[in-house]
């Protein structure tokens, strides 16, 4: 077993490609993705502040001080035939025909409406589609602004003093107290970004040495030669399966010191509050957490790339079952996000999903170590009886000469 343990760990050596993907690529990705997030983030934030959008108003007498607010509003900017327009079709018209962004259409003046007891309902046109919803909330605000101060004059034209309006317009203000501190609202939000790090380059690291042990040797003719040697079919099996695991364990293991160092990092140089919030409380012993919960998923997914190898007929046809087996590895991922999900003695029994969880909880400071253990025992059981199943599947002759 140890000598095709050391022949495949040679063989996979040699390898340049696989060994770019199971280490280069677990110590680029975590400064790429957060580079880049943090740099399209802040540029698509910087881009919407900047950018001027054409409007057009239909009635603006009936609000000239709404009118004003809007045109001095360094977002907007009034296009020069805005009197052509005269109902909401024509201004549907000319944001579908890209003449304005926006279109806003006044019923009637708000003074009068609040002299007969009748809100104006105005109607703000824009193509939603276009990920410019800011554009409505923008205007929104300007609008509440300029209701707010028609109230004020209202009241006081009633009789009602400033002191006493507040009350009567907001009698009863809600005091929000979270009893969850700043490092579990953030964890929570990126405790769920972790996994779909973490897990899927755990696979990688397993993918592209099982194709080559296994639809590979099929291919070079190399297979029927290991068949005849004084091996048990077994100890064969078990020899691939402790390579495929190396080299996923050593992603899992590269993956994470990449992660903890460059939150640390970011924690330490960066200016980046998030990061130093959500990171502040996660030390070593909670990446050796969240390494240990990554060492059965590497099994599993060791075993099942294995089996999936041996099937193949080529090394075309296995690449084609890894892309099925990536998707599914996403799902149960995604499953952790689902609303009311929680890692709970259930949910510590779902594959691939309770790990994702337990990610979270960690990140978070919430975890609870009795379901650590209950993770890693149900993977390990998992992870073994997916090994035997293997092994039987490499002992039949059907299977491996398709």
């Amino acid at each position: 077993m140890f000598e095709i343990f050391k022949k495949e760990m040679l063989e996979l050596l040699r390898d340049r490609k696989t060994l770019f993907f199971v280490i280069a690529l677990p110590m680029l990705v975590f400064p790429v993705l957060m580079g880049l997030a943090i740099f399209l983030t802040s540029k698509a934030t910087f881009e919407a502040e900047q950018k001027v959008h054409n409007y057009a108003i239909v009635h603006a007498e009936f609000a000239p001080e709404f009118a004003e607010r809007l045109f001095y509003h360094r977002s907007f900017k009034q296009v020069k035939n805005s009197n052509d327009f005269d109902s909401i079709e024509s201004l549907k018209t000319a944001v579908q025909d890209g003449v304005i962004d926006v279109g806003i259409y006044l019923d009637i003046a708000p003074q009068s409406g609040i002299e007969q007891g009748q809100q104006a309902k105005w109607s703000v046109v824009f193509n939603d589609a276009k990920s410019i919803s800011f554009i409505y909330s923008r205007i929104e605000d300007l609008a509440q602004e300029y209701g707010a101060s028609l109230t004020k004059t209202a009241l006081l034209n009633k009789g009602v003093t400033e002191d006493k309006q507040t009350a009567l317009l907001k009698p009863i203000v809600l005091a929000k107290v979270d009893t969850a501190d700043k490092r579990e609202n953030l964890g929570e939000k990126l405790g769920i970004i972790i996994p779909y790090l973490l897990i899927p380059l755990v696979l990688m690291g397993a993918s592209y040495p099982a194709i080559d042990m296994g639809a590979g040797e099929k291919e070079r003719g190399t297979l029927e030669t290991l068949l005849l040697t004084p091996v048990a079919r077994s100890q064969l099996v078990l020899g691939k399966f402790l390579t495929l695991l190396t080299t996923s364990v050593m992603t899992a293991v590269i993956t994470v010191a990449s992660m903890s160092l460059w939150v640390a990092v970011a924690i330490s140089f960066a200016d980046i509050s998030v990061i130093k919030t959500a990171f502040a409380g996660v030390g070593i012993q909670e990446f050796a957490l969240i390494f240990m919960l990554l060492l059965p998923v590497a099994a599993i997914l060791s075993s099942l790339v294995l089996a999936i190898s041996i099937y193949a007929r080529s090394f075309k046809e296995a690449q084609n079952y890894m892309a099925p087996l990536s998707m599914l590895v996403i799902f149960p991922i995604m499953a952790s996000v689902m609303p009311n999900m929680t890692l709970n003695a259930t949910t510590a029994m779902v594959p691939i999903t309770n790990v994702a969880l337990a990610i979270k909880e960690i990140i978070k400071g919430t975890i609870d170590h009795y379901f650590v253990w209950l993770i890693f025992a149900s993977m390990l059981l998992m992870a073994g009886a997916l090994l035997l199943a293997c092994i039987r599947w490499f002992s039949k002759e059907t299977v491996l000469f398709r």
